[in-house]
């Protein structure tokens, strides 16, 4: 596969959905489901440049800090920790850029994801601030605060339908401006939810992204995803996350290991190393 994509025989897409595969992800587990990588920066132009390179995210670096000014908050908060119990390894990020709920906050407005979503908050829509309501909100959400570190999901880039509030679900509405929250707000260069998976899968399969793709394989598939390589790269995430760092089987308490299970559920999973 590896040569393939290197002889361009493949596409950007088709890669990173094998690498997904092979590194154990499949759309069949909302807690292992493809990752995919924010590939833009640009959602406010009125029209998109793929011959600009500053349209595009730094793919070196984890999303958490694809904002430089938040490295220090996170370099900090790695820094600091202390476990008392001595059972915690330091961490960068308590969330991850992979979850169940954050899939489903991406795809609330199709089926059966709707139904997930209401069972996850007890039975309603979770309040309309936290739904997923706009393509340049969401990226400068991420920019303004490193606790939250979601990368995207294989949708983005096929699928237009999940931009849309087709089943006319009531999502509720901003507290602050009253927009009532429907379709999901596209970035300006985007016509239509058709127009915007074009011009993205276009951005996936450019020469920037061709050219720098590898980088961000490393952060989330390859050597830098653990050990030292990953501390440097700020790119350490709970203990949970990891494969192998929990031996669920060695749990005889039913408990425990329930509540360890929720937590590996709820946290998502970093992908098996390959």
């Amino acid at each position: 596969v590896f040569q393939k994509w290197v002889n361009r025989e493949i596409s950007n897409f088709d890669y990173l959905i094998q690498l997904n595969t092979m590194a154990g992800r499949t759309y069949n587990d909302l807690a292992q489901y493809p990752v995919f990588p924010w590939i833009l920066q640009d959602y406010t132009s009125e029209e998109l440049d793929l011959n600009n390179p500053a349209v595009f995210r730094d793919l070196s670096k984890p999303i958490g800090v694809v904002n430089e000014k938040n490295a220090k908050t996170v370099k900090e908060k790695y820094e600091n920790f202390e476990d008392p119990l001595g059972m915690i390894d330091k961490f960068h990020y308590g969330t991850h850029y992979s979850n169940a709920a954050g899939v489903m906050h991406y795809l609330i407005r199709v089926e059966p994801f709707t139904t997930l979503h209401i069972q996850l908050q007890s039975g309603r829509f979770d309040c309309a601030d936290r739904q997923f309501h706009s393509i340049p909100a969401t990226w400068q959400a991420l920019m303004d605060n490193p606790n939250d570190v979601k990368e995207l999901i294989p949708e983005f880039f096929y699928f237009p339908e999940f931009l849309e509030n087709q089943n006319g679900f009531n999502l509720g509405q901003l507290q602050m401006s009253k927009e009532v929250v429907n379709d999901v707000v596209l970035p300006k260069w985007a016509h239509s939810p058709e127009d915007f998976i074009y011009k993205h899968r276009k951005a996936l399969e450019s020469e920037y992204v061709s050219a720098h793709l590898h980088e961000w394989i490393d952060l989330i598939f390859g050597y830098k995803q653990r050990g030292p390589a990953a501390v440097e790269a700020l790119n350490v995430f709970y203990y949970c996350t990891y494969e192998g760092a929990v031996d669920l089987d060695a749990l005889t308490d039913e408990k425990e290991r329930k509540a360890l299970e929720g937590m590996i559920n709820n946290f998502g999973q970093t992908p098996c190393q390959l």
